[in-house]
């Protein structure tokens, strides 16, 4: 329950390996639902090109980073490929109150150090159709050396070995039928019992 008997969110937590497809897929959710936001995280990597402070990522320095991991605020955090990632508490608390859907666009160990903290958290992992397309997928940055590249996969199949950890798991083989998977998993959510029960109360009340 949130502030005046305001019903609080669902927290989404969506995982996948680095080139599955998850980042595009979360875009395309947001478009189609104004009722979800996705929460930004903090890092202290440099901006790709493209990529818009606060907007993408709340871009920070290493000192920023660990004052706010100092005092507490971050719901969970993370050193990948030598930066550092995290999760502010109030970008999650803030809309769950007001009632939106949050989802978190997070790796296996934010989402384990997640659950401890909302156990109701739904997670979600993306897996992608193969590890052919994997390597395609991010070959096709033309950013990275073939090294890089294979440390990526061997990370991505690290990742991925944590799937069981998930209450649910698509497969992004055809982008839309993955988006549909993510949007029904959503769907279901909101229409669990004890939160309908509450939002429909006065209707529930006159057909009983």
């Amino acid at each position: 329950m949130g502030v005046n008997g305001m019903i609080l969110g669902n927290l989404f937590i969506i995982t996948a390996a680095s080139g599955a497809g998850k980042t595009s897929l979360i875009k395309a959710l947001l478009k189609e639902d104004a009722h979800l936001k996705l929460s930004i995280s903090h890092t202290t990597r440099q901006p790709r090109p493209g990529e818009v402070n606060g907007v993408d990522y709340h871009f920070v320095n290493d000192a920023t980073f660990l004052q706010m991991l100092g005092e507490a605020q971050f719901l969970e955090s993370a050193e990948v490929h030598g930066a550092r990632y995290g999760t502010s508490q109030s970008a999650v608390d803030g809309p769950l109150q007001a009632g939106f859907d949050v989802i978190l666009e997070i790796d296996w160990q934010g989402a384990e150090q997640v659950r401890h903290l909302f156990p109701n958290a739904i997670s979600i992992f993306v897996l992608p159709p193969s590890i052919e397309t994997l390597e395609y997928r991010l070959n096709s940055r033309g950013q990275d050396s073939q090294e890089t590249i294979s440390k990526r996969v061997a990370a991505a199949r690290e990742e991925m070995g944590h799937v069981t950890e998930f209450d649910y798991v698509t497969i992004n083989n055809n982008f839309d039928v993955a988006l549909k998977d993510i949007s029904a998993i959503i769907r279901t959510q909101r229409l669990a019992g004890a939160a309908q029960l509450q939002r429909y109360a006065g209707l529930i009340q006159a057909l009983t």
